[in-house]
């Protein structure tokens, strides 16, 4: 499969100044990028810089960021599923994941995350992927909003059905450990019907228990 990439800028006005919210960016010109301090969701910022570079380099790899002039203050990750995920069980080409998603505190309630989902599917070569989203609230910076679980989920199903998410069951016992979890994607409208028939078989591996 052909993983093409047409990048696309859009300028937002916040409460802390012009932003740019653009993508995918290429591994060379996030390199030239500062980090914010505050983006420590997932490992130290310098770490997870590297981290984005390196994804922005795979073939199928998307990285749309937040950046206030020269400091990136939001980005999410799309690249097909991690090895060691279900999902990943069968390799299906057209199938890519939304491994992360994240906005310093500054920015949360600016609509950062939505503009960073609206601009990751601007481009037309999205109707050609499933992409999917694995939800655990383990990742949820429930601490720094104040929100309990069920508050939080109803605000990431709000923010990702804006693009065209949906809610979709499956058995995956990651997702099952908490009624919180949920798996939720984005069926593009080129994507085959023998993608989602093969979607479905990672969804349910255990179906006599249904």
């Amino acid at each position: 499969m052909e993983h093409k990439k047409t990048f696309f800028s859009v300028t937002k006005e916040t409460k802390h100044g012009t932003v740019y919210v653009e993508g995918p960016v290429p591994p060379e010109k996030l390199a030239t990028y500062s980090f914010h301090e505050g983006l420590v969701a997932f490992r130290p910022p310098k770490q997870q810089q590297q981290a984005i570079i390196e994804i922005a380099g795979l073939p199928e790899g998307r990285i749309i960021i937040i950046r206030n002039e020269d400091i990136i203050v939001g980005y999410v990750t799309y690249l097909y599923p991690d090895p060691l995920e279900r999902w990943a069980e069968d390799r299906i080409e057209d199938m890519i994941e939304l491994g992360a998603i994240e906005v310093i505190p500054d920015y949360r309630g600016t609509g950062a995350g939505k503009a960073l989902l609206a601009v990751s599917f601007m481009g037309d070569e999205m109707e050609d992927y499933l992409v999917i989203t694995t939800e655990y609230y383990w990742h949820w910076d429930l601490k720094g909003t104040g929100l309990n679980v069920w508050d939080y989920r109803k605000m990431m199903e709000k923010m990702m059905s804006s693009v065209g998410f949906e809610y979709f069951a499956t058995d995956d016992p990651e997702i099952t450990s908490h009624p919180a979890n949920c798996l939720m994607a984005r069926e593009g409208k080129r994507v085959p019907p023998e993608t989602m028939e093969r979607f479905d078989r990672l969804r349910f591996k255990n179906r006599f228990m249904y």
